[in-house]
């Protein structure tokens, strides 16, 4: 049998690299992939026994309609905003600094130390913990960063074994000397009334929202303003050409961890003074990690960071509220949560991809 022309062609698939997306159409893809999570999670959850109106309720209705809730999904993004932005500063210079978790730890340590030994003034003892949390966040990267850069050490080691480190240290505090001399459990004594970040006069919102909302500006200054920015920029997108504009570039990584740790620090007393009031062996759970993620999602992005650990917030408050009210395992508040951040993620391939159909 003949064929003439074309009446059988193959087709095959194409992946090509986008020219550079507007702000719009990003805007667009990305929204576009909430959604689709969304949708996702919402089918998951109706088969699971779930009503679509209470769903509706629970994570917007109940959430900016009520005070308390909105409050409590402000306190909630405080430290994921803290950690996203660590991880923005270490991930600008490409040091992957997975050791975040470590270094809230050594900061929530040496604010405690400042708290628990009663150093300087009561009028003084916020800032003075304040500042030990930023220098003991310092201390906890200093190694990693000094071997990454004289012996080429990988950072990811590194900064991951220092957090087991830091975990068992914190440890051998709480259930030594550091125990709480009134109840016995491995906690910290409480902080006095005077240690704790003070409430702004709504709700259970204190000052740590001010903390972080003033990193955060901090941060997208020197990341568009300032010189230390432009040369992060320049290493960020080709290290080669950072050396040949004459960038030391092994001075500007150093700094730029000194200012992930004193952030991962920060975020620690953060905790501890301003959701705690104590120093728990479990505070720090989960914060690093999703502070990684959160800086991957907002393309390390101050503004980007503010807007997706609200994204994250919402997500535990309402899973809080499912696991309350509809009995939903946590296993199963996990997978919704996964599933929306794997969609969210997924929309950076179609904003830097297209795929065509070739036909031949």
């Amino acid at each position: 049998m003949n064929y003439s022309g074309n009446i059988l062609t193959k087709k095959r698939l194409n992946l090509e690299v986008r020219e550079p997306l507007g702000l719009l159409a990003k805007t667009i893809i990305l929204l576009v992939s909430v959604l689709f999570g969304l949708s996702i999670s919402i089918f998951i959850l109706i088969l699971s026994g779930v009503n679509a109106s209470d769903l509706w309720n629970e994570f917007i209705i109940y959430i900016f309609t009520s005070q308390k809730n909105l409050s409590a999904v402000l306190v909630q993004a405080v430290p994921l905003i803290i950690v996203g932005l660590s991880a923005a500063v270490a991930f600008r210079a490409k040091f992957w600094n997975i050791g975040i978790e470590g270094q809230m730890i050594f900061g929530a340590i040496a604010a405690t130390f400042i708290a628990t030994n009663d150093v300087g003034p009561e009028s003084m003892r916020l800032t003075l913990m304040f500042l030990a949390a930023a220098a003991g966040g310092i201390g906890w990267i200093i190694l990693p960063a000094i071997i990454k850069i004289r012996l080429d050490v990988n950072e990811i080691i590194s900064t991951l074994l220092m957090n087991y480190i830091a975990f068992n240290f914190l440890l051998h505090l709480l259930y030594g000397s550091w125990r709480d001399p009134l109840t016995g459990f491995p906690n910290s004594q409480q902080y006095d009334t005077f240690e704790n970040l003070p409430l702004i006069g709504w709700q259970s919102l204190n000052f740590s929202i001010v903390i972080a909302l003033f990193l955060s500006a901090v941060i997208f200054w020197l990341f568009v303003f300032s010189r230390f920015g432009y040369m992060l920029r320049v290493l960020h997108s080709n290290a080669n050409m950072a050396q040949s504009l004459g960038i030391r570039v092994g001075i500007l990584i150093f700094l730029a961890t000194i200012i992930s740790g004193a952030l991962a620090g920060i975020c620690g007393f953060a905790v501890s003074a301003g959701i705690e009031s104590r120093m728990t062996q479990s505070f720090f759970v989960g914060y690093g990690f999703s502070g990684i993620l959160i800086a991957f999602l907002a393309r390390e992005n101050p503004i980007g960071i503010l807007i997706v650990s609200l994204l994250f917030s919402i997500l535990v408050i309402g899973g809080q509220s499912l696991q309350v009210f509809y009995q939903i395992p946590f296993a199963m508040v996990q997978l919704i949560q996964a599933i929306i951040v794997m969609c969210v993620a997924g929309s950076e391939f179609f904003i830097r991809y297209r795929i065509s159909i070739l036909k031949r």
